[in-house]
C-alpha cells in the first residue's frame, strides 16, 4: 500500500469568493482533479483543504490509483527566508495568537490570499 503523501508537499490556490459564491475563500489543488474545499478566512480553508487533501489521497490510495506527482514550478523548497520591520513582525505574532494559529500558517494564509486576489483581478 502507498504511503499517505504530505500535504506541504503539493501546491495549492486560494481565491477568494465573491458574495454572490457565499464569499470566504476557495482551495484548490491544481495537480489533484476534483479536490477543493472552502473556509471564511483564508487560515479555515487551509484547514479544511488539508482534509479535503487527506480525502482524495485516501481514496486514490484505497483504490490502488497512481498518486500524481507534485508539479514543480522550479527549485522551490517550501521554504524562505524573510525579514521584515520589527513593526509588522510583533502585528503577525498578536495576529497569529488571536486566531490560535502559528505565525507561519498566518503568513502563509496572508500571502495565499494575496496571490489569488491578484490573479483574479488579471494582475
Amino acid at each position: 500500500m502507498q504511503a499517505m503523501p504530505r500535504f506541504e508537499d503539493y501546491p495549492f490556490q486560494i481565491t477568494p469568493l465573491s458574495e454572490l459564491d457565499g464569499g470566504g475563500y476557495l482551495i484548490t489543488f491544481p495537480d489533484l482533479p476534483g479536490c477543493m474545499s472552502d473556509g471564511e478566512t483564508p487560515e479555515e480553508a487551509i484547514e479544511m483543504g488539508r482534509d479535503a487533501f487527506t480525502a482524495w489521497m485516501s481514496v486514490y490510495i484505497e483504490e490502488g490509483r497512481e498518486l500524481p506527482e507534485p508539479r514543480s514550478g522550479g527549485p522551490a523548497s517550501g521554504k524562505f527566508n524573510l525579514r521584515t520591520p520589527k513593526s509588522l513582525h510583533a502585528k503577525l505574532a498578536r495576529q497569529a495568537e488571536a486566531e490560535g494559529v502559528s505565525m507561519n500558517t498566518l503568513a502563509v494564509a496572508l500571502l495565499a490570499e494575496g496571490l489569488g486576489r491578484r490573479e483574479s483581478s488579471g494582475r
